[in-house]
């Protein structure tokens, strides 16, 4: 099992991309500014920003740093009413004045290691994508938001290299997440940094659109406008706008087109970084990491919020949103995890719990009160006895609670994943209520 740390794990090795299996990224990389250009040649400015809207509008291309929000809404949105559909379009939001765009690479999902693996191995494909949004925005400053470490210095070194070419019109500046806090990953925590504040989720953040008065105070609001975007959303964007929409929608489904990077880990023979179709199995997806180790007992999609799922029930269900739906789960940041069946489902649950209980930003009620009451259920949970109905009622209620009540989306994501326990691994309640672990076989 992963154990969360200061830093997370060490980042996860990228499986060579096989012919034909729909590898752009891992197989694109280049770590220095010659190599890049020598492969893909230098960025393509377009010069007229509603083209770029339109190409991606057209592409389809969405987040891939888990809300999984269209690109080319977010372009129209720093554009204002003109651009490809107006404010309508933008989902009714506008602002004015420069903006300032961000690179989030913060990665505070302890198993990730894809925007480590980009800055590391790619870096240039990143800072290509950010130089478009900041050219198509007008932007006044770029930055990449990342923790110290080895992909800090990595990038560091390709932006030294681009100055020196002169490649940005907007060179960009590195800002630091810090370690081992997993609620500073969130786009709004990046914003927030970025505009001087702490690392915290921001309430009522449009991220989007996060805009307000120059000079706000810290109460409520920005001090600047900014556009937020995953490094891997940045990497795809950088490749689209060499090769068009058509080439982009060559891989994926109708509507959700494209590749995504998936870190997979737990019990498979080579955990790692691997680059499928979106709507690939998570059959498909784990043979990419080798196939399972050993017998696969469940299977944990999106992360440490992210939802279990059945591993002998699921093994064709499709790795995209549309896929994952109907079980209450999501991709998330690229993220698949396989639980072995002589594990315990309720011990690991009740860990990852009491990880984001400790993780909340104590802004709200839901994080401060709601999350170390659904840890503690999750808990008495795996140590089953006699009360293990009461405790699941317990934990049911108050995940119905905190979901969709926060300043951030935190507290979902830790009562998605035990609402998921409570449904998978409900033979393992009753074990428990006897006394004895169906997992580990005790």
């Amino acid at each position: 099992m992963t154990t969360p740390t200061e830093s997370g794990p060490a980042p996860a090795t990228a499986l060579s991309p096989e012919p034909g299996n729909g590898g752009r990224l891992l197989a694109a990389g280049a770590a220095s500014l010659a190599e890049h250009v020598a492969r893909l040649g230098p960025v393509p400015y377009r010069g007229r920003p509603a083209q770029l809207v339109d190409e991606l509008r057209a592409a389809g291309l969405t987040g891939r740093g888990g809300a999984g929000f269209p690109m080319w809404r977010k372009l129209a949105a720093a554009l204002g009413p003109d651009a490809a559909g107006g404010p309508d379009a933008a989902g009714g939001q506008a602002w004015s004045g420069p903006a300032s765009v961000v690179a989030n690479a913060a990665e505070s999902e302890p198993e990730s290691a894809k925007d480590a693996w980009l800055l590391t191995r790619a870096p240039h494909l990143v800072l290509d994508g950010l130089a478009l949004v900041a050219e198509a925005v007008s932007a006044a400053d770029a930055y990449v938001y990342v923790k110290a470490g080895p992909a800090a210095e990595a990038v560091g070194r390709a932006l030294a290299e681009r100055r020196a070419a002169r490649v940005d019109q907007r060179p960009a500046e590195v800002r630091l997440a810090p370690p081992g806090v997993f609620v500073a990953g969130e786009a709004s925590a990046a914003a927030a940094v970025v505009d001087g504040g702490a690392a915290k989720p921001f309430p009522q953040f449009v991220p989007l659109a996060a805009q307000a008065p120059r000079g706000a105070g810290r109460q409520g609001r920005l001090r600047r406008s900014l556009v937020v975007c995953n490094a891997e959303t940045l990497a795809h964007l950088a490749l689209l706008a060499r090769h068009g929409a058509a080439w982009f929608r060559e891989r994926g489904t109708v509507d959700e087109p494209g590749t995504m990077l998936v870190t997979v880990g737990g019990a498979v023979v080579s955990p790692g970084l691997v680059e499928v179709p979106i709507g690939a199995t998570l059959a498909e997806v784990v043979g990419r990491a080798g196939g399972a180790a050993e017998r696969p007992g469940a299977i944990r999609v999106g992360g440490y919020g992210g939802s279990w799922l059945s591993a002998d029930r699921t093994p064709d269900v499709p790795l995209s949103r549309a896929g994952l739906a109907a079980w209450d789960a999501a991709p998330g940041p690229g993220l698949v995890h396989v639980l072995p069946a002589r594990a315990c489902g309720l011990a690991e649950t009740a860990r990852l719990a009491g990880y984001l209980a400790a993780q909340s930003a104590g802004q709200c009620g839901p994080c401060r009160a709601g999350l170390p009451e659904l840890a503690a259920a999750a808990g008495q949970l795996a140590g089953g006895g006699g009360l293990t109905g009461s405790w699941a009622r317990q934990a049911a209620e108050v995940a119905e609670l905190v979901d969709g009540r926060g300043a951030c989306r935190h507290p979902d994501g830790a009562a998605r994943l035990v609402r998921s326990a409570l449904r998978v691994f409900a033979a393992d309640l009753h074990a428990h209520a006897a006394g004895r672990c169906a997992g580990s076989g005790g």
